[in-house]
């Protein structure tokens, strides 16, 4: 007999060989039906192979992402039998999972291939489906592996078994198709019950541009029809909420090719945004004792050397800025840490005074290949809300437990409610990836996973996700159209005051190395606004708009006393502009309706004699007529309370 342990700690006994179908069904029926794969340990299994010791099991479904994950391989696999029926020959590349389904690179020969093709591969795909043809998996040495695409003629799977170790190869069949594949995969085709291809486009084998250019085809599947519609729907509503889109049509932000790629332009209401955000997270950082500081926007190449960030990312940053002077040399700045570790130095530090938070809207600047790009959300240049901590060991866990605190209260202030932290910790198959001691390291993780569980938070955990200084807690927060994006990271760091040599004179009067925590909780503001925009189609919170209310005099007699209101708000820190346009009203309503302004106050005879408005909100409606100081006082009421302050 052998124990398993389930995820929720209880322990169940089985005979050795039991699969993970077996546990399931043993669980219950409508488990089993559900059930896609299983994780043993740490590593995603058959259903149908036999574990022989005692192991952690967690059965996957539909649910969970790694279950996803298995379910859109056996898609790839079940998309390359579709092709292979349907054009004899064609030779395949890789077809991995992807967030959103998967792709398959395939070498069609001198066919072409473009989503005409798209409704008969759909088809032929869900007829195979139907077949309900199991997943069979195979152990294969790398003689027969190789003889065998040998005679199929498919040289890049040639290439690929070139790099497998005989005895760890494996081959997966379904149907009349096979092919090489580590697994795993769900237990038959018969759960696929949708599929949609999505797009083609060219992509070079193995990422080399010298290589032959293959088809890639990309497609998602799921378990019923009815998700695969409202998949659909997400991707339309998507569509229109483009922060690109959006963003040139709320007049927020503009590239120029004059300027360059990925450097972006703020307009005038993008700009007062941004000054919001900014000026919220100040406010927020000064209660929670955090000193402003400002660097330049280059740095001596020295500084990145000491750093450790030249070696790591010299070949991503611009080219050096050379001077008349032979061998100096200038960076523009990557990054902000090692600007505010010289200032840490510019005077000697007692434990007393420690911890010692240096903030900075700090933009810096990285090559990013032009391929890359992507609005706001991939660019070349970009201001972090950064901020690094000084503290005492001892001090580390309840400095990383108050910058929690300040992400979950950026959130909700933002809307932001459904989120997991994302534990990311060194790849302990690969330590020549990071520098610092094991013992730093050792201390560092354990620091953010006991922080992550006293605060409670939904978590997972990411080998290799660490940056190459530090571990870190990276939050992954979804948007209202349910897809995932980093917003804010916490980085707890023994390396860079080891590598700057930075010191405190400790109690016992002897010099100690201090622990620094790097932090950004909304990353860059660039790619937060753009997540912003998408996740509120441009609805900004109230506390947020650039534009809060919009006066719409009904006639030119009435605009004296809308610019009496005007001047009334102002004085008040509410954003807006009159509509002077002589346009009818109803025209006036809509347009401002069209730039999402949250208040349209109307003014005619009524409102002027009366010193009040008639209020309408975006979306909502009419609101009714309200004395000027009356909708002063809701409207900050609301700001409070979005702030909770």
């Amino acid at each position: 007999m052998i124990n398993i342990t389930l995820p929720d700690g209880s322990v169940r006994q089985y005979e050795k060989g039991v699969t993970g179908l077996e546990i399931a069904t043993s669980i219950s029926e409508g488990l089993a039906r559900n059930v896609l794969a299983v994780k043993v340990n740490d590593t995603v299994w058959d259903l149908s192979r036999p574990i022989q010791e005692d192991a952690t099991v967690q059965l996957l479904t539909w649910n969970d992402d790694l279950g996803k994950n298995t379910f859109w391989h056996s898609s790839a696999h079940l998309l390359a039998e579709a092709l292979e029926e349907l054009y004899p020959g064609i030779k395949f590349g890789i077809g991995p999972p992807i967030e959103n389904g998967f792709y398959y690179d395939v070498d069609l020969g001198e066919r072409t291939f473009s989503q005409d093709d798209f409704a008969k591969v759909e088809q032929k795909m869900l007829e195979l489906a139907r077949n309900k043809s199991e997943y069979k998996r195979q152990e294969i040495s790398k003689a027969d592996a190789i003889a065998y695409f040998t005679e199929k003629g498919d040289e890049y799977k040639l290439d690929l078994l070139k790099d497998l170790e005989d005895g760890s190869i494996t081959f997966y069949s379904q149907g009349n198709f096979v092919d090489l594949c580590r697994g795993p995969h769900i237990p038959n085709t018969g759960v696929i019950k949708a599929a949609k291809l999505m797009n083609v486009a060219g992509a070079y084998w193995r990422g080399d541009e010298k290589s032959k250019q293959l088809t890639r085809i990309y497609a998602i599947t799921f378990p019923k029809q009815k998700e695969l519609s409202e998949y659909l729907e997400r991707l339309e509503e998507a569509k229109k909420r483009d922060h690109r889109k959006l963003g040139k049509e709320l007049e927020l932000f503009a590239f120029s090719e004059k300027v360059g790629m990925g450097l972006p332009l703020w307009l005038p209401k993008g700009t007062l945004l941004r000054e919001r955000l900014e000026q919220f997270m100040r406010k927020a950082q000064m209660r929670a004792g955090y000193q402003p500081v400002v660097t330049p926007h280059i740095a001596s190449k020295e500084l990145y050397v000491t750093s450790g960030h030249y070696e790591k990312y010299g070949a991503d940053s611009f080219q050096p800025i050379k001077t008349p002077n032979e061998g100096e040399e200038f960076f523009l700045k990557p990054m902000n840490c090692p600007h505010h570790c010289e200032i840490y130095k510019t005077r000697p530090r007692s434990y007393k005074e420690l911890p010692v938070r240096l903030a900075e809207f700090g933009t810096v600047y990285r090559y990013e290949q032009s391929g890359e790009l992507h609005g706001l959300t991939r660019v070349r240049g970009f201001t972090q809300d950064d901020a690094h901590i000084f503290c005492r060991p001892d001090q580390v866990k309840e400095e990383f437990i108050k910058v929690i605190d300040l992400v979950l209260y950026v959130f909700k202030a933002l809307g932001f409610e459904d989120y997991t932290a994302q534990i990311s910790l060194r790849d302990p198959e690969n330590k020549a990836k990071y520098i610092g001691a094991d013992e730093a390291w050792e201390k560092a993780e354990s620091a953010i996973i006991e922080a992550a569980t006293e605060k409670g938070l939904r978590t997972v955990t990411e080998l290799g996700e660490a940056a190459f200084y530090g571990p870190k807690l990276d939050f992954m927060v979804k948007d209202a159209l349910g897809r995932k994006w980093q917003l804010g990271t916490i980085q707890v760091d023994y390396n860079l005051p080891e590598r700057f040599q930075l010191e405190y004179i400790g109690a016992d009067n002897a010099k100690h190395r201090p622990v620094m925590i790097h932090r950004a909780p909304f990353g860059s503001l660039e790619r937060f606004v753009a997540v912003l925009i998408e996740h509120c189609g441009g609805n900004f919170p109230l506390w947020l708009s650039p534009e809060q209310f919009a006066i719409l005099p009904i006639s030119e007699k009435y605009q004296d006393f809308a610019q009496q209101v005007y001047e009334r708000l102002q004085q008040e820190d509410i954003r807006g502009f009159i509509d002077n346009r002589d346009e009818k009203i109803g025209r006036k309503i809509r347009d401002a309706e069209v730039r999402k302004v949250p208040y349209m106050l109307i003014v005619g005879e009524k409102e002027q004699e009366e010193n009040a408005l008639s209020v309408r909100k975006h979306g909502e409606g009419d609101l009714g007529t309200m004395p000027v100081d009356e909708f002063i006082q809701t409207f900050k009421a609301k700001i409070a309370e979005m702030l909770n302050n």
